[in-house]
């Protein structure tokens, strides 16, 4: 990465830091740093300093124009270095508004469409502090839409063994009324063992027909060497996995199961029988996990007949983990990485609300995905994949048991 030399004015740092420190002043400051961020980069392009002469020097500077990007503490206004004969680059600006305009133009669109309250106009001024048109909107719809779109329909080029699928609803106003809509989230880890969000789509219900779309659309853009498929029980999408994905496993998450079975347990035996299903979940391979299950449920049959019925039904299903190496079992019996990251947009879906059109929703929840997508694909190795790909060798073999979805 690479490293520059940030001045910075000592009216500036007065401003700072004499107690009567405001957003302006957090603007200038920021603006000040990313000018010399642009400068220190055309230097670094051109390989050589404004007016150095040296047999070195790859081009030359025409000027600057201005560039306006909106923050949080204000608009900001960038001299971007012209390139004679040549065009400056940077990535400067790619990444660090990706998410600030997704989250300015849902609100935008809010304010303008006629659809929001009291409170998220007065947020849109304070994110913006300035009043928005349509076609500025427009404008900046333009140019962050494309980048959505093109991150979410890029072409899968890698295996992956283990993917995580799950759901989420958010409320979106079509046809002047609020519908609740289905998103769609697929991650996955590749054989390089780092995590990766495959895509999203949102679809009018959670049903077979619309994870059945989605599942086609990954299909067709590459997705392959898929081992175990992990979700909750929601019907539609547990056929979906059957009509779609034929041969790939399918693991139920085991923290909804743990929840399904204590749901229809007697308040009074919850803990005992968590205690159960849990040593269940930790058994070493199948064989000890259906003797526990047998003990289980004979010891529970009278106390707890539903919640034995609940465990019995959904048993193969949630631990068709056990298929697998010991050390892959944790992270793909539940869907638990998939919630956080549900979390995570339900902190910035709260502040919207209500969505004016799903263009909004999937550029909002898009950026979003976009930006922690490259930040896993920096993070050290979430699972080491030299077992898995041993193991691939030997589940060949006659005595190898593979329980498969038909």
């Amino acid at each position: 990465m690479a490293q520059y030399q940030i001045n910075v004015s000592s009216e500036l740092l007065h401003q700072l830091f004499s107690g009567k420190a405001h957003d302006s002043a957090v603007a200038s400051l920021l603006e000040s740093m990313l000018n010399q961020v642009l400068h220190a980069q055309a230097t670094e392009q051109l390989n050589a300093e404004r007016y150095e002469r040296t047999d070195e020097r790859q081009g030359y500077r025409n000027g600057t124009y201005p560039h306006t990007i909106t923050t949080r503490v204000g608009r900001l206004t960038l001299r971007v270095p012209r390139i004679r004969d040549g065009k400056f680059s940077t990535e400067l600006f790619a990444r660090y508004q990706r998410n600030e305009q997704a989250l300015v133009l849902s609100l935008m669109e809010m304010v303008i469409n006629g659809v929001s309250t009291r409170k998220v106009s007065q947020i849109t001024e304070e994110l913006c502090g300035t009043e928005f048109s349509k076609s500025t909107v427009s404008e900046l719809c333009k140019n962050l839409d494309p980048l959505v779109t093109a991150w979410n329909t890029r072409p899968l080029t890698r295996e992956y063994p283990f993917v995580l699928v799950d759901a989420l609803y958010m409320k979106v106003r079509e046809n002047g009324r609020v519908h609740s809509r289905g998103v769609m989230i697929a991650t996955g880890i590749h054989l390089e063992g780092r995590r990766e969000v495959l895509g999203l789509q949102v679809g009018d219900t959670e049903s077979e027909q619309s994870w059945g779309e989605f599942f086609q659309q990954l299909k067709q853009r590459g997705l392959r060497g898929v081992e175990m498929i992990t979700s909750d029980h929601h019907g539609g999408l547990v056929r979906a996995v059957r009509q779609h994905m034929q041969g790939i496993t399918w693991q139920r998450c085991q923290t909804h199961f743990m929840r399904n079975i204590l749901d229809a347990a007697p308040k009074g035996n919850r803990n005992e029988i968590r205690a159960h299903v849990r040593s269940i979940f930790d058994a070493a391979d199948p064989k000890a996990a259906r003797a526990l299950l047998e003990q289980t449920v004979e010891k529970f049959k009278d106390l707890a007949p539903k919640a034995m019925d609940t465990l019995e039904d959904g048993f193969d299903d949630a631990t068709a983990v056990h298929m697998l190496p010991m050390e892959y079992r944790v992270r793909t019996r539940t869907t638990n990485a998939v919630e956080r990251l549900n979390e995570e947009i339900r902190r910035r879906e709260r502040v919207i609300r209500i969505f004016p059109n799903r263009e909004s929703l999937v550029r909002l929840i898009g950026a979003m995905l976009m930006d922690l997508d490259e930040k896993w694909e920096t993070e050290r190795i979430y699972l080491n994949m030299k077992g898995l790909l041993e193991w691939r060798k030997t589940r060949t073999t006659p005595d190898a048991k593979v329980i498969r979805i038909s």
